[in-house]
């Protein structure tokens, strides 16, 4: 049977939700190769975020049973892989195309001696097999063809949509949870995780939030940050900033947009002062709807903003919380500014 291997990245028992488009590229696979999809999980709740796996397709999660790799050691997580590859014998090995799922796959490649194609949007199963993926920070699609026994292949992040409906266990088809205890060494265990910073209480990922406030150069300091804190409280979401604003040191770089940052695909991404370098527009272009709120009409932001606002952020997002606040009282409303709407090549009105 052509068995294609899943890396699961997953946080409190739960998938990641770029590990879950890995699922569905797998998914779509296997009608062509007529296998199964098997996921692999590690570390702390990784049972548990593999039972709710079978509504997306797994039918076997393999749960590495090694306390030594319960903090994250990317050598170590890739002999465990290594060791499955072979046991199980897998037509493909897929992962999130997140910071850990390419390094991980990268340390299998190097370890097994064979090729891995990162940032995969498509996938044709063939002699040998075809892939589309992106190259450039996302500006160029590749057409390749990829020959290997077995394909090691990362998931562009946020490019194949996942089943929103299809979340937790119930009514999910049985799945077999196989403890697997691997083969590590010690010098697999050099580099390692030693220990974790957790977020403020209540604080809401950026990663996941449906609705992100972004700041920029235009900003103009760390302080000025409060006012879109605000924005973003009001609207149950997230703060990030531009690379500019975490060299500068006014926000951390876990809250980096970017190519070499975290890459969001909210609801909502509002833009603040931010001009939309190409490595910024690969970490957000994945939103649904993007405003931009810029003084420069001409900003490359603009090129890829639904609905634009041409003025002084630090004018006009007060006064976008004012609004919601005067919404949320019930008070009269305040005279309208004017809003520019932008209509990008590529992208519908809607």
């Amino acid at each position: 049977m052509s068995r294609i291997l899943v890396f699961v990245e997953h946080t409190a028992g739960e998938a990641e939700r770029l590990s879950l488009e890995a699922l569905v590229l797998a998914g779509s696979l296997t009608a062509a190769t007529g296998g199964a999809v098997e996921a692999i999980l590690v570390g702390p709740g990784a049972a548990e975020a593999g039972i709710g796996l079978g509504v997306h397709g797994v039918r076997t999660a393999h749960v590495v049973a090694d306390d030594r790799l319960g903090s994250y050691a990317p050598a170590a997580w890739a002999a465990a892989i290594a060791e499955l590859i072979e046991a199980r014998s897998p037509v493909a090995v897929i992962a999130g195309g997140s910071d850990r799922g390419n390094e991980v796959l990268a340390h299998v490649a190097a370890r097994t001696g064979r090729p891995m194609a990162a940032n995969v949007v498509d996938v044709s199963v063939g002699d040998p097999w075809r892939l589309t993926r992106q190259r450039w920070a996302g500006s160029l699609l590749e057409d390749a063809q990829f020959d290997a026994d077995v394909h090691l292949l990362t998931v562009a992040p946020h490019v194949i949509p996942v089943d929103e409906s299809a979340v937790g266990p119930v009514g999910a088809p049985a799945i077999a949870i196989s403890p697997y205890a691997p083969t590590v060494r010690d010098r697999d265990l050099v580099g390692r995780v030693t220990g974790r910073e957790a977020p403020d209480v209540g604080a809401i990922s950026l990663a996941e939030a449906k609705v992100v406030v972004g700041g920029g150069r235009g900003v103009g300091s760390a302080e000025a940050f409060a006012t879109l804190e605000e924005l973003a409280g009001l609207l149950g979401g997230a703060v990030g900033g531009s690379r500019v604003v975490t060299s500068a040191g006014w926000r951390p770089h876990s809250d980096q947009i970017g190519q070499t940052g975290l890459r969001i695909a909210p609801d909502l991404y509002v833009a603040c002062g931010i001009s939309g370098a190409i490595q910024h527009i690969v970490g957000c272009k994945a939103a649904k709807r993007i405003l931009a709120i810029n003084t420069d009409p001409d900003s490359p932001i603009m090129g890829v903003a639904d609905y634009a606002v041409i003025g002084d952020l630090h004018q006009v997002v007060p006064a976008i919380t004012a609004e919601i606040r005067r919404r949320a009282a019930g008070r009269p409303p305040r005279p309208t500014m004017e809003v520019t709407r932008s209509t990008p090549p590529g992208r519908e009105p809607g």
